[in-house]
């Protein structure tokens, strides 16, 4: 018993870390999830090939509560923009389901390694980029919108994030507010989470922790989604008291940080 407190607390403090990042970033916490799941299981012991697979499918799992609860807070907001979730459903959920297939096949080293580059090319973006650049005026329509809809899912998927990551470069390189960007990009945490959490349960890994269903930890799901209900308003209440280039900000030096220290831990 003693041996469990402090694990339990640290997911504890994790998950109250990452309702306030999925609030105020709109990333569904999973940036922060998946590296502190990876540390948490390989001190314990559980260092098989797939056991990137279970970070990722436990976080994704936790991603389909704390984004419906960040999106309730933003949509009190009047923030969400429902025609851009409507229209990027579809593909953003049949990317999510290749993603899954592909996460199956890739053993823990290779997803660390895409985990780490992807995420620092999206911090670098974040970072350097200027709130001036623009490709549209308005979102994508036709091929296009499928593709970056697919793309989204595809990729958060392979991150074990829940959209922002990509979702707000997007629309905001397409017009959209940075406040409206993150808020409507919380959405899209539930619709590639949905159906991915779903498909994880049936997708057995090898040397799993115990009481692990499929892929996903039912633990560590728990004590997350317990801490990340109560601290993803707070995360909301946030963002929108914050300035957009602050905000901006905010989320890249999160992001390069996770980056390195997972390229760090992979690659020496």
């Amino acid at each position: 018993m003693t041996e469990m407190i402090l694990p339990a607390l640290t997911l504890a403090l994790v998950g109250a870390f990452a309702g306030i990042l999925a609030g105020l970033l709109g990333v569904g916490g999973g940036i922060v999830l998946v590296p502190a799941f990876f540390y948490l299981f390989s001190a314990a012991g559980y260092g098989s090939d797939d056991l990137m697979q279970i970070c990722l499918a436990t976080s994704l799992a936790t991603i389909v509560v704390t984004s419906a609860r960040s999106v309730m807070a933003h949509n009190r907001k009047g923030a969400v923009d429902w025609q851009i979730l409507k229209d990027w459903a579809f593909g953003i959920m049949i990317g999510a389901v290749f993603g899954v297939l592909t996460v199956a096949q890739l053993r823990t080293q290779t997803l660390q390694i895409i985990f780490g580059v992807l995420v620092m090319v999206i911090a670098a973006y974040m970072l350097l980029g200027k709130s001036s650049w623009r490709v549209g005026d308005r979102m994508p329509q036709g091929p296009v919108k499928y593709v970056l809809s697919w793309l989204t899912g595809f990729i958060s998927v392979l991150l074990g994030i829940g959209g922002g990551s990509i979702g707000v470069p997007v629309m905001t390189l397409h017009g959209v507010p940075i406040h409206r960007a993150v808020a409507t990009a919380a959405g899209f945490g539930g619709l590639i989470a949905a159906p991915s959490a779903l498909l994880f349960l049936f997708t057995p890994a090898e040397g799993a922790p115990p009481y692990t269903v499929g892929s996903v930890n039912i633990p560590a799901f728990v004590i997350v989604i317990a801490m990340t209900i109560l601290t993803a308003p707070v995360g909301a209440a946030l963002a929108h008291r914050t300035e957009p280039a602050r905000l901006k900000k905010i989320f890249a030096l999160f992001l390069a940080l996770v980056a390195l220290n997972m390229l760090r831990k992979t690659l020496f």
